[in-house]
């Protein structure tokens, strides 16, 4: 028998014949059969024996557990469980994971009164069912969503929400190493869609003290790259071809693509060009905030029914070049135009809100402890005298 020493000094004994998920992580095992209580309670394939795979998820193999009559048995595989599968790989879906792909496709990307993106989701379910890839996308995306719903400010990943991820990456950057097929450009398209929500949506802060700018981590704005390796692939697949799934949504697409000013500040509030140092002569070529401040400006005054995709995205296509640089370097007007952002998108769209409300009063407490000498950026944070006109 090994055993540890808590701090109680009491004495901790691990079982010698515990599964093997059990010891990995260092957990006293109950021994119950089929399944122990702790791979239960984590939703894992519990392995006593030898040919089960360790820390394998329940849900991507025999299905769910159930409890009958006081123990845990494993259910067989459900008799109208959907296979998905393309030319290289497959998936079994129970019909929780149907029910989590429907609701997902059904609603939480549906603009109630966007008939065009019904259209596209219920064609995106379609096409989930013959694309795994497609379908791992979704379904991580089904269980933020759903964790957006159900959660609280410091709401951490699932385990299932982390395989389903992890799987449509692996399986995505396989798929993408191969030639790609008029049938598959849709399906590429939509999880690489996917992936950028999951990425942005997905910060490993619970506070704003542990969130990105007052503490630093390899992935800050990872969701920028993602972005930007999303928008890389375009001239690929062509969202906007006649015979793609995604063409009736030209004008969002529009919308994300309109032309800047040449120059000139027209339409931006003159507080806010004043703290981006932005004239009548400004222009992107001379001015690193320009693209960026105008971008903020077209949704500052909108109702927040139609802060959509296509207006709110318009900014994330302007993090680029200089203004980039001077993001990552954290310096306060860029760190402020991220924040009216956040501010306003964050309250139309779910998965913005989800980074927004750690992201959003971190950078408040960054700007105020390390650049409080400087009136007119703080003018716009809570409590200062432009704080309530843009809400």
């Amino acid at each position: 028998m090994a055993s540890t020493a808590p701090r109680d000094g009491r004495t901790r004994r691990r079982s010698r014949f515990g599964c093997r998920n059990c010891k990995l992580r260092k957990l006293k095992c109950d021994e119950g059969k089929p399944q122990c209580q702790r791979c239960t309670s984590f939703g894992l394939l519990c392995n006593f024996m030898s040919n089960t795979p360790d820390l394998q998820l329940v849900a991507a193999d025999q299905g769910r557990l159930l409890m009958a009559r006081g123990k845990a048995e494993l259910q067989r595989p459900l008799t109208n469980a959907v296979w998905t599968s393309d030319a290289s790989t497959s998936y079994q879906l129970t019909t929780r994971c149907q029910d989590f792909i429907t609701r997902y496709l059904g609603r939480s990307l549906t603009t109630p009164d966007d008939p065009n993106m019904r259209k596209v989701n219920r064609q995106l379910l379609e096409l989930a069912f013959a694309y795994p890839v497609l379908m791992h996308a979704s379904l991580a995306v089904a269980h933020t969503y759903d964790r957006h719903l159900n959660g609280s400010l410091g709401g951490r990943r699932t385990l299932e929400e982390c395989y389903h991820w992890s799987r449509s990456t692996v399986l995505f950057n396989k798929r993408l190493r191969e030639p790609i097929e008029t049938n598959d450009k849709d399906p590429i398209w939509g999880t690489a869609a996917a992936l950028v929500i999951l990425t942005f949506s997905s910060s490993d802060a619970h506070t704003a003290e542990q969130a990105w700018p007052l503490k630093s981590s390899d992935s800050d704005l990872n969701w920028v790259r993602m972005s930007q390796g999303k928008m890389s692939l375009w001239p690929m697949v062509n969202p906007l071809r006649p015979d793609s799934l995604f063409c009736v949504m030209a004008a969002t697409f529009a919308q994300m693509f309109s032309p800047l000013p040449e120059e000139g500040i027209d339409g931006i509030p003159r507080a806010l060009a004043a703290v981006c140092g932005l004239e009548d002569s400004s222009t992107a070529e001379i001015n690193p905030y320009f693209d960026a401040a105008h971008a903020v400006a077209q949704i500052l005054d909108l109702p927040e029914s139609e802060v959509t995709t296509g207006p709110t995205q318009f900014f994330m296509w302007s993090i680029r070049g200089p203004f980039e640089v001077l993001l990552r370097k954290k310096d306060p007007t860029a760190l402020l135009l991220l924040y009216l952002w956040y501010r306003k998108a964050g309250r139309s769209i779910w998965w913005i809100e989800l980074r927004a409300r750690v992201e959003c009063p971190s950078i408040c407490l960054y700007l105020r402890r390390y650049h409080a000498e400087n009136e007119a950026v703080r003018a716009f944070l809570p409590g200062g005298a432009l704080a309530d006109r843009w809400k």
